[in-house]
């Protein structure tokens, strides 16, 4: 028999899923600075173009969902690992 295709992952071995958190932390780190340099950006291009740059608040807002998806597996919300164990977060189109 095989599972169903929304079952969560097996748990993994403590050691493991310890390392994958340490990773995840690491990339969580990562993502903040990256963040960071984005929201400076921005800001700065806001300061001389006086209008917010589409693409750099989309890619902020998609770094945003993957830092929730580092979160939710870092507290044990979820067995699924963030990017780039599966694909980068992506939004939904703006209608």
């Amino acid at each position: 028999m095989s599972a169903s295709p929304d079952a969560s992952p097996a748990p993994r071995v403590w050691w493991v899923r310890g390392l994958y958190m340490l990773l995840m932390a690491l990339a969580f780190q990562l993502a903040t600075s990256v963040l960071l340099v984005v929201a400076l950006v921005q800001w700065v291009l806001f300061a001389a173009t006086d209008s917010a740059q589409p693409r750099l608040a989309r890619f902020g807002q998609s770094l945003a969902l993957y830092l929730a998806q580092v979160d939710a597996f870092e507290s044990f919300a979820t067995e699924v690992l963030p990017f780039p164990f599966s694909d980068w977060p992506t939004l939904d189109p703006v209608a």
